[in-house]
């Protein structure tokens, strides 16, 4: 196992490479830069940028030099752990992402628990009662969590909830909290602000994997080993735990590829809808405006939490189930 992670790891070297690369090529394609956004936002309200300043921006951000040197002064910089200056907020990258960052990792953290703590059972028990009216009352919400978009969802509630009481349920903290230092009073405000986001991201997250779960149930059930162990007289609650479970737990252990990445990065789509402070907006409007140094940063983060992820996945899932094997 030691040469493999080993050999893993020498991997991600070459694959971040590449990532970093392409997402630079990609943030630049769009026609003109940062300055050029810039420039036009003024130009769309009325006011006007002399030459003289557009040459102090291009000199002071490097914006006048060609993508390669951009590109070879923002790895340099990575790789000391310095993730550059955000041109739009003009703070450091890591300055203005910790806050918002942290949060994202609360909400996120929590739906994923909400999205674990559902699917999981309710996948066993539609699998071990198949066609009962249970099965077919959590296929069908299943299926309907699946068919709904998240946003829609938060736009229904925001709507309902405001309707009903008056109470608007956008943001994470109330007036007094927004402006406030971190405090316990604070922090206990923002739980009670994230339930909504952490139900909807959670609830209907779960859909797809209670559809999962309850496949790779059912296919295990019927294998021989599962009615060797039931003729053998082995407790049916025993036997469902110790074997078919373990083995239908692979699709949990091979998301968290993708799921350490989603404990920063949150849902885009909802935290707009919703007004949540976390780094979806900041992500989206950095690639919007052409922030390389934010959104580049940012996205290397993403890519090296996805191949860390991926490599943590395969090393449990190797350790669940012993059908699978490091060796080729």
């Amino acid at each position: 196992m030691l040469s493999y992670i080993v050999r893993r790891v020498l991997l991600m070297i070459p694959t971040l490479l590449v990532i970093s690369i392409v997402t630079f090529i990609i943030i630049q394609l769009p026609p003109g830069d940062w300055l050029t956004s810039y420039i036009a936002r003024l130009s769309a309200t009325g006011e006007t940028v002399d030459e003289a300043t557009i040459e102090s921006l291009k000199v002071r951000y490097g914006l006048g030099q060609p993508i390669y040197v951009q590109y070879a002064k923002w790895m340099r910089n990575l790789l000391r752990g310095d993730f550059g200056q955000s041109f739009e907020w003009n703070k450091p990258v890591i300055e203005l992402l910790a806050e918002p960052m942290g949060l994202t990792f609360v909400i996120s953290f929590l739906a994923l628990i909400v999205h674990w703590i559902t699917a999981f059972p309710i996948g066993v028990y539609s699998a071990v009662k198949q066609y009962s009216v249970g099965d077919y009352l959590f296929t069908g919400i299943a299926f309907l969590g699946a068919a709904i978009p998240e946003f829609l969802v938060a736009l229904v509630l925001m709507w309902f909830i405001f309707t009903a009481t008056g109470t608007n349920i956008t943001g994470l903290f109330s007036p007094e909290f927004r402006e406030a230092p971190w405090s316990f009073a604070k922090f206990l405000d923002m739980l009670k602000h994230a339930v909504v986001p952490v139900l909807i991201l959670g609830l209907l997250g779960s859909a797809g994997l209670i559809r999962t779960m309850r496949a790779m149930m059912l296919d295990e059930l019927h294998k021989p080993y599962v009615i060797t162990a039931r003729a053998k007289g082995l407790k049916e609650s025993r036997l469902i735990l110790k074997y078919p479970v373990r083995v239908a737990l692979n699709p949990f252990v091979s998301t968290i590829g993708w799921t350490l990445p989603a404990l920063i990065s949150g849902t885009t789509i909802i935290s707009i809808v919703l007004g949540l402070p976390t780094t979806g907006p900041i992500l989206l409007h950095s690639l919007m405006s052409q922030d390389m140094y934010l959104a580049g940063s940012f996205l290397m983060l993403l890519s090296f939490l996805t191949v860390l992820g991926t490599l943590l996945s395969d090393i449990l899932l190797a350790w669940l189930d012993p059908r699978i094997r490091f060796g080729g």
